[in-house]
């Protein structure tokens, strides 16, 4: 075999080792690679089962934080409820002092006076009627009064003789009463017109000047 031959054959043999040596690099890269992909895989599925068991955790968290909010609000409702009762046991023997205080003749008290609308549901609900032969005073009692307390019952109050017919030749005037009153409420409703009544110490008082003029409905 000539010498041209022979390093032919020593080419083609390091083209071959180097062919080899490549495929067991490559091969060796890609069971590395094939490896670090499974590694990667199972971290992922541990992390994503992870994050279920943890949001299943949150989610049994939230469902008991929302029991007990509405436990909560029921018995913050039931306690509101009984709270404003409350105000117009407070409120009810004291009107009478206080009206007469102002001229204004009391010849009953009434609690919750209902009335209902022409299609048979509540239209609307007083929580205390004070009248004589021919006044009539509606009361909204609330534990603390809020400026749409007293719109809710300016509203209530414009529809009274609608609902109240026997009282249509009436003069009709309006009242709000809390435990709680803050002032920018109190003036508010002192500007619509609307007597107001508060808790000072013990009693019950009414915070209306003597130039205040009523509203009439």
């Amino acid at each position: 075999m000539s010498a041209a031959a022979e390093e032919i054959w020593a080419m083609l043999r390091e083209l071959t080792a180097a062919q080899q040596a490549t495929e067991r690099l490559l091969n060796e890269k890609f069971q590395e690679t094939d490896r670090q992909l499974k590694e990667r895989a199972e971290e992922t599925d541990r992390r994503i089962k992870e994050t279920d068991r943890q949001l299943q955790k949150t989610n049994q968290e939230i469902e008991k934080t929302d029991q007990i909010v509405r436990n909560l609000s029921k018995q913050f409702g039931d306690f509101g409820n009984r709270l404003g009762e409350f105000v117009e046991e407070m409120v009810r023997p004291a009107v009478i002092r206080l009206f007469r205080s102002r001229g204004l003749e009391v010849h009953q008290v009434m609690r919750d006076v209902t009335a209902i609308d022409d299609e048979g549901n509540q239209g609307i609900e007083v929580d205390l009627l004070i009248t004589n032969a021919e006044t009539a005073i509606g009361v909204e009692c609330k534990s603390r009064l809020t400026l749409e307390d007293v719109n809710d019952h300016l509203a209530r109050l414009a529809r009274f003789k609608r609902l109240f017919p026997q009282y249509k030749n009436y003069r009709l005037l309006g009242a709000v009463a809390a435990m709680v009153l803050p002032d920018d409420v109190a003036r508010y409703a002192y500007r619509q017109g609307l007597f107001v009544l508060a808790q000072s110490g013990e009693a019950i008082q009414i915070r209306n000047d003597d130039r205040f003029t009523p509203k009439v409905w």
